[in-house]
């Protein structure tokens, strides 16, 4: 009887071998994704950044947000999309949107009606990104902060337009 060679205890993976096989085999993003990469040509010192961020909105419903230079169409992008947060508060949206290794003379921000678009000129470093806000803003009172990385704007909501009604 031949003795089976004791292996290092992570040679199969802890769910058995074909977990994440069958797990990903199922899901038809995860499948054109790998597709798509594998048609692209990245080359030395051009990475391709892909990845998604699952939280709960305001309503209590999942949000799903892709970051990354690779879109679904194929391919890869010359401007990355970072990885941002978006803060509805009772008098202002605090946007939080991570930015490694930009400088401020790099960075553009602009608003306009409710959309906050950030783009970084940087050639080594590329990002774009617009943020629908869910409220319109005070666009000359917005204030931005670049600190090792994380860029936070802070933009206050407008007052309403309309005019309260009184019930008799």
């Amino acid at each position: 009887m031949a003795k089976r060679k004791a292996g290092f205890p992570f040679d199969d993976d802890l769910f058995g071998n074909s977990f994440f096989n069958e797990f990903f085999a199922n899901d038809a993003a995860f499948q054109d994704l790998f597709r798509q990469l594998g048609n692209t040509r990245a080359g030395p010192g051009n990475p391709m950044v892909y990845g998604f961020s699952v939280t709960t909105g305001p309503d209590g419903k999942p949000r799903v947000q892709e970051f990354g230079n690779v879109k679904k169409e194929g391919g890869v992008q010359n401007e990355r999309e970072p990885l941002v947060d978006l803060i509805d508060g009772e008098k202002e949206v605090r946007v939080i949107m991570e930015l490694p290794g930009v400088d401020r003379q790099h960075l553009h921000l602009t608003v306009e009606n409710s959309e906050l678009s950030v783009r970084v000129t940087d050639p080594d470093r590329r990002y774009a990104k617009t943020v629908r806000l869910p409220e319109e803003v005070k666009s000359s009172e917005v204030k931005a902060t670049l600190k090792n990385g994380i860029l936070e704007v802070v933009l206050p909501k407008a007052k309403p337009k309309g005019k309260a009604i009184k019930i008799n």
